[in-house]
């Protein structure tokens, strides 16, 4: 209970029996380790069965909790050897969660009343320079000071894995990470090769690609979940996007081009534009949701926009009692450590291209100026570096898994980030993002299992089913 930060946090830590938790004391600055030190916060899960062999995971963001990504793991593999073999071990990476320092940079009121923006790109927000300089100093006085808030990057975070692999008295670490934890596998694979025993990588993306770039298809791949949650919806009577897939997009924007002007009513608050489009992306995210986002958008037609803005909520996630977790701001703070920084102009390409190859997100204005980047008064540059882990020597081999409809992290990108890795790959074919934690897919959860139980890798082009 001591990583609890809401009341929801509390009901998910008591889903789970014989929790551990403990604090990591690493430092802050790795170029002076007698220096002021960071608190990592880690749980373990223990295994289901006799051994204790750690697997550490992290279920992605940046900024997701592996604290509760642990909890939440060990609950949906209850069935798997994996569970059965490991210890799961979730830490709060750098910035995040119940770690500290953590990034902090607006309260729950300013949340509630809209979160502030801290970047404009992929957004219709515009920002003027004094508007960065104001997200920097607010951030850096809120997360701990300056160094802490640029000590925050994927490297640092790394550095804090191998610390934690010793901790565990592990001369080799087994990982399992998804979505932007493949990122953070890739980069502790890079830097410590020799001390990787295992890693399942799932829902990764080509880490050759530089930030404008992977936006771009990130968004891209969101329109095609669009357009697949659009012909789904065609074959049901009644569908707020009508009966014609190859009109959904038109139909969508005439119902959500009007919030730019005139937001509705939703939860106490309003629902703008960019709530209405990030609570739908948020629900394009798997499947299972997208009968959520048509009853938002139908809600939208009509008036009101709660269920979008629930989305919102959900994705944040909000508690039921208003407490909103860091993850937003984590997720800003470590990237703006990772990612390219782009210029207006870039900004501005971003917006113009991102709206081509993803219209539904078309606000239907101009709104090339101010795609500002949030993170232009950082004072250090980015520390990532694209690309990154290429050609890896000493790496044993990897698994990644990919699906071919994943909206965020396309499986073509998927495969390259394979390719990169010389690592064997496992295509999944259906829709959603990431899959390996659920336990919903047996196929998966077999193979994976084999994978880092046994080191057995899959043949060549081996496919599961969605």
């Amino acid at each position: 209970a001591e990583f609890a930060s809401t009341d929801d946090d509390e009901k998910i830590f008591d889903a789970v029996p014989d929790l551990e938790c403990a604090r990591l004391e690493v430092p802050l600055d790795y170029d002076e380790p007698d220096g002021e030190q960071a608190s990592v916060a880690v749980l373990r899960v223990p295994a289901r069965g006799a051994s204790a062999t750690p697997l550490v995971i992290n279920p992605g963001g940046p900024g997701g909790s592996g604290v509760i990504g642990a909890v939440v793991m060990a609950a949906g593999l209850q069935e798997s050897r994996i569970t059965e073999s490991f210890d799961v071990v979730g830490f709060d990476p750098r910035g995040v969660g119940a770690t500290r320092p953590a990034a902090d940079c607006y309260d729950d009121a300013e949340a509630d009343a809209g979160s502030p923006a801290l970047g404009a790109q992929g957004t219709t927000v515009e920002l003027t320079e004094a508007d960065t300089l104001a997200i920097f100093e607010e951030c850096a006085e809120r997360s701990g000071g300056v160094d802490a808030l640029t000590g925050m990057g994927t490297r640092d975070t790394a550095r804090d894995m191998d610390v934690l692999r010793a901790a565990l008295g592990e001369e080799q670490l087994t990982y399992l990470g998804q979505s932007y934890g493949t990122r953070l596998g890739a980069v502790y694979a890079e830097m410590f090769p020799e001390n990787v025993r295992a890693m399942v990588l799932d829902g990764g993306k080509d880490s050759t690609e530089g930030t404008l770039e992977a936006r771009v298809a990130a968004y891209e791949g969101f329109q095609g979940a669009f357009d697949a949650m659009a012909a789904d919806c065609a074959t049901q009577e009644g569908c707020p996007l009508g009966d014609d897939p190859a009109l959904a997009t038109e139909r969508f924007q005439e119902i959500v081009q009007p919030l730019v002007d005139a937001p509705v009513p939703a939860l106490g608050t309003e629902l703008s534009f960019d709530d209405a489009i990030g609570g739908v992306i948020a629900g394009l995210y798997a499947p299972a949701s997208w009968p959520r986002v048509l009853t938002g958008i139908a809600e939208v037609a009509q008036g009101r926009g709660d269920e979008l803005m629930q989305l919102v909520y959900d994705f944040a996630p909000r508690s039921a009692t208003g407490q909103w977790p860091n993850t937003a701001e984590a997720n800003f703070a470590i990237n703006c450590m990772d990612e390219e920084r782009l210029t207006p102009d870039e900004g501005a390409e971003l917006r113009t291209e991102t709206f081509e190859r993803a219209p539904f997100m078309d606000p239907g204005v101009d709104v090339t100026a101010g795609a500002r980047d949030g993170c232009e008064h950082w004072p250090v540059e980015p520390t990532l570096g694209f690309p990154y882990a290429q050609d890896i020597e000493g790496l044993p081999t990897l698994l990644v898994v990919s699906i071919t409809g994943d909206p965020t992290t396309p499986h073509e990108g998927g495969t390259r980030f394979a390719d990169s890795l010389g690592a064997a790959l496992l295509t999944v074919e259906g829709e959603g993002h990431t899959v390996v934690s659920s336990g919903a897919n047996a196929c998966v959860d077999e193979i994976a299992a084999a994978y880092l139980v046994d080191l057995e890798t899959p043949e060549v082009g081996a496919t599961c089913a969605g």
